[in-house]
């Protein structure tokens, strides 16, 4: 029996990348997953490889949308333990050249879009009892990236987002964690980034090793589950010790 046995999870973003990786792990440890992406054809390939998953195609920019989806979802699984908010659109570009939509689009999606699932979830997650949130932070919270002013700035208000929470529901029993990811090597980072590339991050990276996706959903896993029941409030790197290098 799975650690997360009869739990009811929603993943933002789900359908590719990350958020299919966490996806797969919490189906594989018994948890019934609900993917929230706009992107149809990733959300039929995830639901056609995965057991115990449901697609859910929704635009996380739009609050209404969100809280109709959740709701729906909520109300027919039997509750909800479990969100990640991991959807996130990304442009990059140096600050005084970024366009105006483009920063918007970031903002709705990767801010505003953990605003609304929180807003929706939180009444299921109280009337459930507790359960976990886990948003989805970034190294570029800690470190210089080039041209990512707007994604870390974004990424950085997950951050102070996930202490708040955490002492604003703490006493609902629910959990709230986020996970910075270091590069992590997926198909989509893989069709922008070369072999060149992932080689000189590796360097870079003190274990020498990247994360995968499957590496990121373990820890997904254990911030949802009963052995992280006194974790709340802090932000957890996935990193191979890249954002404390001394050099």
């Amino acid at each position: 029996m799975g650690v997360l046995e009869g739990k009811v999870a929603i993943i933002t973003g789900g359908g590719g990348g990350i958020g299919r990786a966490i996806a797969r792990a919490y189906a594989r440890e018994g948890a019934k997953v609900g993917l929230l992406d706009i992107n149809a054809e990733l959300l039929a390939e995830a639901e056609q490889e995965l057991a115990n998953v449901q697609a859910l195609p929704c635009d996380v920019s739009d609050r209404a949308q969100v809280q109709r989806v959740i709701d729906a979802y909520a109300d027919q699984s039997g509750g909800l333990d479990i969100l990640v908010n991991n959807a996130a659109y990304f442009y990059y570009a140096p600050l005084v050249e970024m366009p105006e939509d483009q920063v918007c689009k970031m903002i709705d999606v990767g801010l505003k879009g953990a605003l609304w699932s929180l807003q929706a979830a939180t009444p299921h997650l109280i009337a459930r009892g507790g359960g976990s949130v886990i948003n989805l932070s970034s190294v570029a919270v800690s470190v210089s990236i080039k041209n990512a002013a707007v994604y870390s700035a974004i990424k950085g208000a997950l951050d102070t987002l996930t202490r708040q929470q955490a002492v604003e529901l703490g006493g609902y029993g629910i959990r709230v964690n986020a996970l910075a990811p270091g590069p992590v090597i997926t198909p989509g980072a893989s069709s922008v980034i070369s072999e060149e590339g992932w080689a000189t991050r590796r360097r870079r990276t003190p274990l020498n090793r990247l994360s995968t996706g499957e590496d990121i959903g373990e820890v997904a896993v254990f911030l949802a589950s009963p052995a992280s029941a006194t974790v709340a409030g802090v932000t957890l790197k996935v990193d191979g010790a890249m954002t404390v290098l001394g050099y």
